[in-house]
Parts: structure tokens; C-alpha cells; sequence
């Protein structure tokens, strides 16, 4: 057996690399058109002013191991008067100023939040 026969991880590489680039490749753009098209979707539609119960908080953070970045992305549950939750993306001041069981005028477009003022609940 002969070293020129056999296993040659150097032309295994020469057809795997190609195929790894084009899949990561085709993830971003697949990433990039879906957030262009959210994106486009809440421009269609209406700016709401809707009465809603802060129902529940949530953060999601990825990364910060070994003295690395991390990320934090802040989420909040509405309830609106007609019973359906919705769950929006805000910003870290917004999260820390509404509290669970918070009543006020929610502000949205599609998935995109504008606002929420916070009024007193008539008993």
C-alpha cells in the first residue's frame, strides 16, 4: 500500500469548503431577507392606540462567557380588552419602567412597539 493511495484529507477540504461557504452564506442572506420583510410588513400596517395589562416580562441574553460581550433583549407581554396576548420587543429603559399587572394605552404597529402610557384603573 502505497502513501499516494488512500485517505487525502486535503481534497476532502477542497470539496467541503465550498459547501460550508455556501451554506453560511445562504443563512445570512436568508436572515437578512426575513428581517427586511418584517420589517416591511409592520410599514403596512396600522399605528394602534389599544387599551392592555402588562401581563408578563421577559429578557433573553446570549453570549458574556470568559469575559466576552453579551447581549440582552428585552420582552414584554400585553394583554389587550379583547383577551389576545401579544409579546413585544423593547428597549432596557422601557422594560424597567412597567411593572406586571400595569394598565395603560399600548401603542404598536404590526410586531414594532411605539409606547405605553401608564394610567390608573377605574375600580
Amino acid at each position: 500500500m502505497g502513501f499516494n493511495e488512500g485517505f487525502d484529507i486535503f481534497s476532502i477540504m477542497s470539496m467541503l469548503f465550498p459547501v460550508f461557504f455556501i451554506l453560511i452564506l445562504g443563512i445570512i442572506l436568508f436572515t437578512i431577507f426575513k428581517g427586511i420583510k418584517q420589517w416591511s410588513d409592520n410599514n403596512k400596517q396600522p399605528r394602534l392606540n389599544v387599551d392592555a395589562v402588562v401581563v408578563s416580562k421577559r429578557t433573553q441574553v446570549s453570549g458574556g462567557g470568559n469575559d466576552s460581550h453579551s447581549s440582552t433583549w428585552y420582552y414584554v407581554t400585553f394583554q389587550v380588552e379583547s383577551g389576545d396576548r401579544m409579546e413585544l420587543a423593547v428597549n432596557g429603559s422601557e422594560y424597567g419602567l412597567l411593572a406586571e399587572g400595569d394598565f395603560g394605552e399600548l401603542v404598536f404597529q404590526g410586531t414594532r412597539y411605539h409606547g405605553f402610557t401608564r394610567r390608573q384603573q377605574a375600580n
